[in-house]
Formats: structure tokens, sequence, C-alpha cells
């Protein structure tokens, strides 16, 4: 309809009547009744490649000069000619009636890569940080994320176990982009546009996933859930749909005229036998699973046994031990103990308010003043120890419940396992041989260490202290997610394709260092600038392909930073990162992961050239990545016309197929062959004298008819 409205308009200048006489017809038809999910579908989206040099007969805009912040002319040319001594292009108007033509300085010009357009992809690697041994790469994909996915058709269709995805939320606080511009709250067609935008990815994510036993996992906010969960079903008709909230901000998020938002929505979509695992579960998970007083009482008792800081019976009124009345400082989101007062004088019954805290003093509830069962040094030093937690809110402010010394003996003499702390610094323990019962998780998660504050901002900085992101997801929500789908999955593939700031790889790396795994996570996030600075940059006559715009975008400047200083343990200042990680598994963040990384810039590359065996470098890294991101990538075939690394082989030169048969099998680990050959009869003649245990692939017939296929998909 925005293009139709759009047309309309034109008419109307031309001819009121018949422009008139159109909006009347439309509007009968768009009064008839239809079912499930309607929106407009909008012109196909492009992308601009600053970094493809301009060629004759490329698509491409015009840009701005420099230093203006205009938006530019957004119409689609077809360059003619390139006058190399002038540095000029003749181009011509695509999409017009009296086509447009003109000359233009080439620096002026941008590649335009529409999303019905065939494309056939490549990737520069741009760094990498090794760690991890034989174990395989997480790999970043710097790129638009539609390529990016259409890319991996060729790479991973059908082989990837779990996709986590935290797509824009469609805020209209220019948090994302259709077609180069911002989509803003008062943009008639913009829920329209983020379907459009969504169905795109989603269709080509249903390709990667095994239709087997996989999980597409989808966070969202109030804004579009709705229309999410009937694009899912529409998108996944076979896909088993369930959706969880789950709060990430306990102090909940100002909303004019409504109540304050503290949770979002997580969409998991099941295929074939995927179900999430039983798992064992911490008490903040069991108050929402308990479903009587015997299934509770049954839990109590397979922790120590937690006490009440009021003292009660003989000696318990506060004049039999004034210096035991004294303040206790809670935070009252986090349910934590930020600092202990010291006794109040008798005659005074306030403490001293400390901004955003709750003074908890040992009043009983008819009002009447009790004390604490120990002394203000001694109730420190047990917070150290674990033995203090925050219970349940009350009239003069929180249960104070410790660990009394007979039940913290049971702990440290083996009765009980420490499986953790909580969010308070308190021990999470269980009986040895109770308790230990597996459960499902229920679809409300209220759950301490998913808080996005600080877990997720704040984590954040804690690696990149200078650098700023907005809304990353908090880690430990990641992890949890995912687990209960890839924990019986040790070498599993999950995939993200809206990365951002690379939580979903972080938290893989720390599914891995809990049992061993060789889980890989695939990254995938554009080197967009913030708004800000997007408009900054442009003032200072910059544009996106220069180093020095480029340095700003997110995956060079947060997306890669982050995850190298997660594997290495050091901020990219080289220093060691402060603080330990908690829940599950705790250590100090500078201790790092052993894992490895690699890093990769799409890029757009010519049929001819690839047939051609011209573009050998820039396909490499995909028949690694088709491979298993093991190992080292075959770059080159040097003299002798094939190479073999150790989970795959390249062959070109036929005529010494012997020797390259001979290497095989010397590599058992191999078990994938590339030959690269027009010859399908010679081609088969390879395959025959291949071991059964290897898959053949012909290129770059495969390849090139992989990418033309694809191209119907927008037709």
């Amino acid at each position: 309809m925005s293009r139709l409205t759009d047309l309309l308009n034109q008419a109307r200048n031309l001819n009121p009547q018949l422009a008139a006489d159109l909006e009347a017809e439309v509007r009968t038809l768009t009064q008839r009744r239809t079912f499930g999910l309607v929106f407009e579908p909008h012109q196909p989206e492009a992308v601009q490649l600053p970094h493809h040099p301009v060629r004759r007969g490329n698509k491409v805009r015009v840009l701005p000069a420099r230093g203006e912040t205009k938006r530019g002319d957004q119409r689609l040319w077809r360059v003619q000619s390139i006058h190399r001594a002038t540095k000029l292009a003749s181009i011509i108007e695509l999409d017009a009636e009296e086509p447009e033509t003109k000359q233009v300085p080439i620096e002026n010009l941008v590649v335009v890569a529409e999303f019905q357009d065939t494309i056939f992809p490549g990737l520069k690697e741009t760094g990498r940080v090794e760690r991890g041994g034989d174990k395989p790469f997480h790999t970043v994909l710097n790129a638009e994320n539609f390529h990016a996915l259409e890319l991996l058709t060729f790479t991973h269709r059908h082989r990837v176990d779990a996709i986590y995805i935290d797509p824009p939320y469609n805020t209209g606080a220019k948090d994302w982009k259709y077609n180069n511009d911002y989509v803003v709250p008062d943009d008639s067609y913009r829920h329209s546009k983020w379907l459009a935008f969504m169905e795109r990815r989603l269709k080509i994510a249903r390709e990667l996933l095994n239709p087997e036993n996989s999980v597409l996992i989808v966070t969202i906010d109030e804004k579009e859930y709705l229309r999410l969960g009937l694009l899912l079903e529409q998108t996944f008709p076979e896909g088993r749909i369930q959706m969880v909230s789950s709060v990430i901000n306990p102090k909940g998020v100002s909303i004019s005229g409504g109540f304050r938002r503290a949770d979002e929505y997580i969409y998991f979509v099941m295929f074939g036998e995927s179900s999430p695992v039983r798992l064992q579960l911490t008490s903040e998970w069991s108050a929402s699973v308990v479903q009587n007083q015997s299934i509770k009482k049954a839990m109590l008792d397979s922790e120590p046994a937690w006490t009440s800081m009021m003292r009660r019976g003989s000696n318990s009124a506060r004049a039999d031990r004034p210096k035991m009345f004294y303040p206790i400082y809670v935070e009252p989101n986090d349910l934590k103990i930020v600092s202990v007062g010291e006794h109040l004088p008798i005659g005074i019954s306030e403490a001293p308010q400390k901004e955003g805290l709750v003074a908890v003093l040992p009043l009983r509830s008819n009002g009447l003043e009790g004390r604490w069962q120990i002394g203000a040094e001694e109730l420190i030093s047990r917070i150290q120890q674990g033995r203090v937690r925050v219970g349940r809110a009350t009239s003069y402010g929180f249960v104070i419940n410790y660990l009394p010394d007979g039940a913290y003996s049971e702990v440290l003499n083996g009765s009980f396992e420490v499986l953790g702390k909580a969010i308070d610094g308190s021990l999470i323990a269980k009986r040895v041989g109770e308790g230990n019962e597996e459960r499902i998780a229920p679809t409300q998660w209220k759950i301490a260490s998913h808080n996005a504050s600080e877990h997720g901002s704040t984590l954040l900085r804690t690696f990149l202290s200078s650098r700023r992101f907005p809304f990353p997801k908090s880690l430990y929500a990641v992890e949890d997610a995912l687990r209960f789908f890839v924990k019986d999955k040790p070498e599993a593939i999950i995939l993200d394709f809206f990365s951002g700031s690379g939580t979903t790889a972080h938290a893989v790396m720390r599914l891995n260092r809990q049992d061993g795994g060789r889980r890989q996570c695939i990254s995938v996030t554009n080197n967009e600038v913030g708004a800000d600075e997007h408009k900054k940059l442009l003032q200072d006559g910059l544009r996106p392909g220069d180093p020095a715009w480029e340095k700003w975008g997110i995956c060079d400047y947060i997306t890669k930073p982050r995850i190298k200083a997660a594997i290495t343990g050091e901020t990219p200042d080289g220093k060691p990162i402060q603080g330990d990680y908690k829940y599950t598994d705790e250590f100090p963040m500078a201790e790092g992961f052993e894992e490895n990384a690699a890093f990769f810039t799409l890029t757009y590359e010519a049929p001819l050239t690839v047939s051609h065996h011209k573009a050998f470098e820039r396909i490499a890294p995909l028949l690694w990545l088709r491979a298993g991101t093991e190992g080292r990538i075959v770059t080159d075939l040097g003299e002798r016309g094939w190479d073999v690394s150790e989970r795959y082989g390249v062959l070109q030169n036929l005529d010494d197929a012997a020797a390259f048969l001979t290497e095989l099998e010397k590599n058992a680990g191999v078990r994938l062959v590339y030959v690269i050959t027009d010859d399908d009869t010679a081609f088969q003649m390879v395959c025959r004298d291949l071991p059964g245990s290897i898959t053949s692939v012909r290129l770059y017939e495969s390849y090139l008819q992989n990418f033309r296929i694809n191209s119907g998909r927008m037709g």
C-alpha cells in the first residue's frame, strides 16, 4: 500500500477525478474479509555496498556531497559507462517512464544490491583469536543479515541446532532501519515494514534449522509480540510454539499513561523432536513450579536450615541486647544486603536513610522492638561466607535469614552440595542425595540473573569500559534459554543473526566451559553506527566505507572486541578484566575461555570471477564453514593444485588426483572434499575413488546454483 499511496498521489496531480475513482476501488478491495496475518510486503529491501568498486552495469545510488547530513537521492540508477580519465560515470535512472541520465563523479556513487538480486557471496577474514586448540571456531560475520543468511544456505542448510535472535523491537526510537532509513513512530506502515523485514529473514532461517530437532528462540516486547506470534505460526506451521514471560528489569521502565514494564517475551519455536530438557532448577525457578505444600516442603528440606535473624523466645527484646538493634540496608530490587549500620542508641527507633536502600530493623509484626541473633560485625563476616540472604517483604522491610553454625557445618562437611551463589552472595546448596529431581521450567521467569541492566549493560562495560551498546541482553538469560535445548548437544551449532554486542557467542562459550562442549556460535551483525554518531560523522565529511567511519561500527567497535575480550580475559587496552562470572559456573573473568573465534566481512563476487577460479581466496572461508570450522582454512592450492586440511580437502588439478587421494588417507578426520571441475564425468570418477565416509561437492557448480536458486525467493 505504501507504493500504491505514492502512485495515487502522483495521479492526483495529473487527474484528481481518476485518482478519486482509483482510491474508491482500493478502499473496496481493502474492506474485503481476509484471514491470518495481513500486511503489506513493501518493496524489496536494498543494501548499500560502500566497499564494492563501481563498475559498468552496477546498480547505484548517488550520495550527498561530503559534509552534508541530508538523506540524499534514494532513486536507483544503472551505470552505463565509466570515464577513468575524468573519474566520471554516466548513469541512467531505473524504474522511470522517462528515465533521467547524467554524469556523476565516481566517488559520489555507491553500489546497491536489492534483495531480489542474485548475489554470490564471499568472505574476507579480518582477524582471529585462538586459545581453544582443535576446537571449532566461533565465527562473526560482518554483513547485512539477509545476505549472510543466504550465504549460510550454502554452508549450513538444515544443520543449525538453535537460532537465538533479539531483533529490533520497532520502538520508533531509531532502533532500526528499513531501506536505509530509520523507521519512526508516525510511519503509517511501520508495522508492515517490520513484518516484511522479519518474514524475509525467517523464511531463510527455516532453511537453516534442522527440521528433525532444532529450536528458534526470539525475544520481543509488547510493541510487536502479537504480530510476531502470528508471523511465526504462519511461517513455521510445523513448529510447536510457546511464549515465556521473562522479567528483565525488576524496577520496571516507566510507560506514559501505563504500568511500569518489567518484562519481555520469549518465543520458542520447536521442530521435530526438540523440547526443553529437564534441569535441576534453583529455588528461584521452583517458586513457579511448586504445585502443593508437600512438594514445597520436600524442596525446602533439600536446602540447608536457613533461620530468621530475628531473635525469638527468651532475651529477644531490644533491651536485652541493645547493641543488636542495628539497621541492615537492603537493595529492594535485587534483594541484596548492601551495608550494615551501627547499633542505634536507646530512644532512637528510626535508622538513618540511605538513597535507594531499605533500612531493615528487628521489629516485630506487633510493632515491638526486638533484636538480631548476632552482632553487626559477626553479620558482616557471615555475609562474606554466603550465610545470609534476604527473604520475603514485610511491613518493617524484609525478612533476613542466615545459616546458624550447625547448619553451616553440614554444608562444610559434605552433607550438602554447593551449587554456587545467588545474586546477593548467599550460598545455593542442596542436600546430597535429595532434591535432585530435574524439572521442566515454567513459562514465567523471574530470575535475578536475567536482570538486563546488571548482567547486560553493566557486564558489557566490564569488558569494554568506555564503549556503549543499547540494551544488551543479560549474559545469563541467553545462557539459560539455550541450555534448555543444547545441554545434551555438546557439538551444537547456534546461530544469532541479530548478534549486536555478541552476547549469544559469549553464552555459548560459558556453556562449553561447564561441560567441556565443542558448541560453536555463528554471529551475524552489520557495522552500522548509532544514529547520533551517524550524523556527527557525516558532518565531519565521512561516509560509510571510510576507515574513520567503519571503526565506530557495531561489529568493529563492539561485537568483535567483546568476543575477543571474553576469550582472552583482557580488555581492548590489554588489561585483565576485573570481576567474576556468577551463577552455575563462578570463576574470574580474567581467565577467559579456551575457545577460538574468527572474524569475517562479507564480499560480493562476480559469477564469472568465481567460475574461473579467480575468487578462491574469498570463497575459501565458505568451504571451511561448511566443513565445520575446525583446523586451518585452505586459501591457496599452490602449484600442486590441491590441498588437504584437518577436516576437508580441495582438488583442482585432477591430473594429480592420485596424490590427493593418498594424502586423504593420512588424514582420518577429513569428511568433505571439494572438486573444482566443469566436467561432470571427471567429477564422478574422482568421487568413485573417495572413501565412503567422505562427502563430495562439485565446485563451482553447486555454489553458483545454490545462489541462483535463492534469487527466486523474492520473486
